[in-house]
């Protein structure tokens, strides 16, 4: 872990990216975000990177850029798979889980997936058995 800092902020921005897909922030992701975010270790601050994103407008393509890029630099972390969750709620909370929002969903998972399974392979920690 490098940064928890950074890498919770970037989760916050990845919620706004979600919640935002669909062209606007609705009242049941919030309650959702801050209901499932409540009670755990780091949901202050991912909630408190969201609403920064959400406060300034955020450019979606801008802010999933940076969070990504974040998260790729930190490295794998076994937090990933609860963001993922987190993301899947928010996407569902107000009953209809929107295209938009599982396209994001899909894409940063391939794109973290690429990202270290491409790492792994360049510094030959994984080997390739060709059938």
């Amino acid at each position: 872990m490098k940064n928890d800092t950074k890498l919770y902020d970037a989760f916050g921005e990845l919620l706004y990216c979600v919640a935002i897909a669909d062209g606007l922030v609705q009242p049941e992701e919030l309650d959702s975000m801050k209901e499932v975010l409540e009670d755990h270790e780091w949901g202050k601050a991912v909630q408190w990177s969201f609403q920064y994103e959400m406060k300034k407008k955020a450019d979606l393509k801008d802010t999933y850029e940076k969070a990504l890029f974040t998260l790729k630099e930190n490295g794998p972390h076994p937090d990933y798979k609860y963001l993922v969750e987190v993301l899947e709620t928010i996407a569902a909370s107000d009953g209809k889980f929107q295209k938009k929002e599982g396209q994001v969903i899909s894409i940063f998972q391939k794109s973290l997936r690429a990202h270290f399974k491409e790492y792994l392979d360049q510094n030959g920690l994984i080997r390739s058995y060709h059938s």
